[in-house]
């Protein structure tokens, strides 16, 4: 089980940092509300990213 968290929460993690480089190029999904915003959120889901690998490499 623990497997399938870090998998679901690397998942939606990627999800968003699509949506904010989307959103940081494109305008399209919040309508390039503020870039700082999409700045900080990409660098947030990148370190979610992150944990959720080595939480992991951990559990191997």
């Amino acid at each position: 089980m623990e497997k399938w968290l870090c998998f679901g929460s690397m998942g939606v993690a990627g999800l968003l940092a699509v949506l904010f480089v989307l959103d940081l190029v494109a305008g399209f999904p919040f309508g390039r509300a503020s870039v700082m915003v999409d700045i900080v959120g990409l660098l947030a889901a990148a370190v979610v990213v992150y944990l959720g690998y080595d939480a992991f490499n951990d559990l191997r």
